[in-house]
């Protein structure tokens, strides 16, 4: 007689429940920590364009207006002392939800106000939907 080898429809049954049973397992964990590099990016984001944006100030004596915005940063609009483009890749980034910053100047809590409204894109949230701003 000749013995056949290979594996039961059991055994691979098995098999499919235990890496079914890992990955409900740890999916949730890899996901969170998705969550957290994306806002880790944002205030890193945050960081560099507001230290863009104190340059200008330094070069212009004031911060560019609302609706100037945030591309005052790489063209110039029409002020005396611009000595940019104050970003690298002069280009403005997007957050990391692909949603733009939002601007304003003056702010409501600080000389401008400089954030992201997190995954959700509203106001508020907690966790990954939690804004993310310039002035905490």
């Amino acid at each position: 007689m000749r013995r056949r080898s290979g594996f039961t429809l059991i055994e691979l049954m098995v098999v499919l429940l235990i890496l079914g049973l890992l990955a409900a397992l740890v999916a949730p964990r890899v996901l969170n920590r998705l969550g957290q590099s994306k806002q880790k990016i944002a205030k890193t984001q945050i960081e560099m364009l507001s230290a863009a944006l104190d340059q200008f100030k330094l070069d212009v004596g004031r911060y560019p207006t609302t609706e100037e915005g945030l591309k005052a940063l790489i063209e110039n609009p029409g002020v005396d002392g611009w000595n940019g483009p104050y970003l690298r890749k002069k280009k403005i980034p997007k957050d990391p939800w692909g949603r733009p910053y939002i601007y304003k100047c003056p702010g409501e809590h600080g000389e401008y106000d400089l954030y992201s409204l997190g995954a959700d894109g509203k106001e508020g949230g907690t966790g990954e939907n939690a804004d993310i701003t310039s002035w905490e």
